[in-house]
């Protein structure tokens, strides 16, 4: 039987998508001392571990290469794509949220407002379910730059602790959704390998009960 492949988010996700798979049982033995190999396997479970940048986890799993991938809800909310996304996960919490200036108001004015974001489509849908109409700029850096440069009127970011927010003079005007990690499911694997997908299924949604 071919093992389950599984596409993982580099980082922080993998560290703690390794500590739930140790609390369900599985030897993550090869992912701890993985060197630069990229795909790993899981000896006890007949399952094999892709490393990858959270985007190209969803163009895996989509695609069908790997059966099940291991992402930020952030990434599925603004890539869009076919599959079936089955638990949150529970881990990697944080939520985007708008932020400016401190002490500015932003929902004040008649002019359009211009917001920089690395998330254009969370960032749009956002401002659509509000019926306002603005100018969205893409950024990949540090978006918290383009208020402070006169770029942008706003920001729509990933937000933890807000520190980075507060160290750079910004604070939250509204939060827009929470984020945290999910699992998702290749549409055709999840036919095709029941059998060996719904049984993981339900040790991680047991554990999230311990």
């Amino acid at each position: 039987m071919n093992p389950i492949r599984i596409a993982l988010t580099k980082g922080r996700l993998e560290e703690k998508t390794v500590e739930l798979f140790q609390k369900i049982g599985y030897d993550c033995t090869p992912i701890l001392k993985k060197g630069r190999k990229l795909i790993l396997p899981i000896p006890n479970g007949n399952m094999e571990i892709v490393l990858a940048k959270a985007a190209d986890v969803i163009t895996y799993v989509e695609h069908g290469v790997c059966d099940i991938g291991i992402v930020g809800k952030d990434t599925i909310l603004e890539k869009e794509r076919s599959f079936y996304e089955i638990l949150d996960l529970g881990f990697g919490r944080c939520k985007f949220a708008l932020a400016g200036p401190k002490g500015k108001s932003f929902y004040t004015g008649y002019r359009d407002k211009c917001i920089a974001t690395k998330y254009p489509k969370v960032a749009r849908r956002f401002f659509e379910s509000k019926g306002m109409d603005v100018e969205i700029i893409k950024i990949e850096g540090s978006v918290e730059l383009a208020p402070l440069l006169g770029l942008s009127d706003a920001i729509v970011d990933i937000v933890e602790t807000g520190e980075t927010l507060k160290q750079n003079g910004l604070e939250i005007i509204e939060d827009v959704c929470p984020v945290s990690a999910r699992l998702i499911v290749n549409i055709p694997s999840m036919k095709l390998k029941k059998q060996q997908i719904e049984p993981l299924i339900q040790k991680i949604e047991l554990s999230k009960g311990e």
